[in-house]
């Protein structure tokens, strides 16, 4: 494998730490957390004593401090996929949340808020889309209308990802009517107690993978909104969304190329010890050509992601350079961990063997965060290719 350059020595202890909870802490306990749907919170409070919860918050909060780099939260997710494990829905809390709170939360709502989500005793989630809406966020439909004195919210989400352990939601709603000449205009995102009157969290729905991360249902019934709740500006929801798009794909390649990475060791680890017809599976030719495939693959995804992890340091991962990454590391995960588990025949469908939850796992990175053919629409449209043709 080619030497990484990105880390540091600090990285390295840092990794070393991360890579002995995952062995000493997470793995005993993780296929408990997939039976249950959900990590434990108890697990989570855990872990933020350790600060693994708030890696980005400043210090000031409670957090790790580390808010001009993203380079330890992909040293957390890089060593938990490597173990075939998650962190349930921890990516999305500290990944995806935390970011609109550190660029658009006011003072008084970082008090109230940040120490909490550091400790790992607050958790949140993000909740965007709707029945029927898809990947357009055009078309939201749950509404927040001013009544005088607060918010009134009304409407529902689906698929939100750590929507059962969330204390706060930040649900993406209406503010002012739909105008068909500013699609994007009108949107606002508040930050929800999930304990207010009329706030219901429905199904937890049942996935075919990443099963420790729960995800639900949401529904707001005349749910009252303190105007202390809304982040940032009205109606400018979809330019804070917009901006916040490249970390979050950027988590998901990280994923999805540590997971590909963990395939190829799993296969290489039975492929030394399976005998086929008295001889090891690693001495046939097409064990050496498959692995040799998925490793050139994996190297490839792995530098564009390092270099993409220092342009986002740099703040010049572009919404169409992270489109490429999230694109192409994710698909060469689709076909490497599918050739892993081929590797180990009959045995890669038994869940049992990490490769098949592997395989289950990889199969939603392609959907969520912006499908592959979104991805594909957005790198066109920086090619300055049009998107139809009259």
């Amino acid at each position: 494998m080619m030497r990484r350059t990105i880390f540091n020595e600090d990285h390295d202890e840092f990794r070393e730490m991360v890579r002995e909870f995952v062995a000493q802490e997470l793995v005993p306990v993780f296929d408990s957390f997939e039976e249950n749907g959900k990590i434990d919170k108890s697990f989570l409070a855990k872990m933020g004593e350790m600060g693994l919860t708030g890696l980005q918050i400043p210090e000031e909060y409670g957090g790790g401090g580390q808010t001009d780099t993203f380079k330890y939260n992909a040293i957390l997710t890089e060593e938990t996929a490597y173990a075939a494990t998650s962190l349930g829905t921890l990516r999305v809390h500290q990944d995806l949340v935390l970011p609109y709170i550190m660029s658009y939360a006011n003072e008084e709502q970082k008090q109230r808020w940040l120490p909490g989500m550091a400790a790992g005793t607050m958790m949140t989630a993000i909740a965007m889309t709707e029945p029927g809406t898809g990947s357009d966020l055009t078309g939201i439909r749950t509404r927040a209308e001013w009544d005088g004195e607060q918010y009134i919210l009304n409407g529902a989400k689906t698929f939100i990802t750590g929507g059962v352990l969330a204390d706060r939601v930040l649900v993406v709603a209406r503010t002012s009517p739909f105008d068909e000449n500013n699609r994007r205009g009108g949107l606002s995102i508040f930050v929800v107690d999930v304990e207010s009157e009329g706030f219901e969290k429905g199904r937890e729905l049942e996935k075919i993978g990443i099963k420790a991360q729960d995800t639900a249902e949401l529904s707001f019934t005349d749910v009252k909104v303190p105007a202390e709740d809304l982040l940032g500006e009205e109606g400018k929801a979809f330019e804070y969304l917009s901006h916040n798009l490249p970390q979050e794909r950027l988590t998901i390649a990280v994923n999805a190329v540590a997971s590909a990475q963990a395939a190829i060791n799993f296969a290489v680890e039975y492929a030394e010890e399976r005998k086929v017809f008295g001889t090891s599976l690693k001495e046939f030719q097409n064990t050496k050509f498959v692995l040799a495939e998925c490793s050139t693959e994996v190297q490839a995804a792995q530098a564009l992601l390092d270099n993409a992890l220092e342009a986002h340091d740099a703040g010049e991962l572009s919404p169409a350079d992270a489109a490429r990454l999230k694109l192409f590391t994710t698909e060469v995960q689709a076909r490497v961990v599918d050739k892993c588990l081929q590797v180990h025949g009959g045995y890669g469908y038994i869940l049992e063997y990490p490769i098949a939850r592997l395989y289950t796992d990889a199969r939603v990175t392609r959907i969520y965060g912006g499908t592959s053919e979104i991805m594909k629409s957005i790198i066109a449209k920086d090619m300055g290719l049009s998107a139809s043709r009259k």
